[in-house]
């Protein structure tokens, strides 16, 4: 598991039935390539956030693959459409098989 990781999300706290909100995502990782070596000259191992995921309410909204190129603390913005009060459920995955979840709450205004 990656040091350091923090998921971020900014979810409205109310909404409109049938309103398309705003969602922010921000994760700080380090995003290692493989590549780069420590001051031993060993390899550091890759540990990359490959995939994105948000669900509603159990409902797919967000299925995003990310590739190796992505750079570091990867944010994702995107509009999502409220039908019912729930909650919204973030993953990402790490290469390394690190899962980091965390989930924001909507109400019916």
């Amino acid at each position: 598991m990656a040091s350091g990781v923090k998921p971020r999300v900014k979810v409205p706290k109310t909404a409109a039935a049938g309103e398309a909100v705003t969602i922010k995502t921000l994760i700080s990782h380090q995003m290692e390539s493989g590549q780069r070596k420590d001051k031993e000259g060993n390899v550091i191992p890759r540990s990359i956030i490959n995939r994105f995921t948000c669900a509603f309410n159990g409902q797919m909204v967000a299925d995003v693959t990310i590739e190796p190129a992505v750079s570091t603390n990867p944010y994702f913005q995107f509009e999502a459409t409220v039908p019912e009060a729930g909650e919204f459920a973030f993953t990402w995955y790490d290469d390394d098989g690190s899962v980091y979840e965390t989930s924001k709450a909507i109400k019916i205004a």
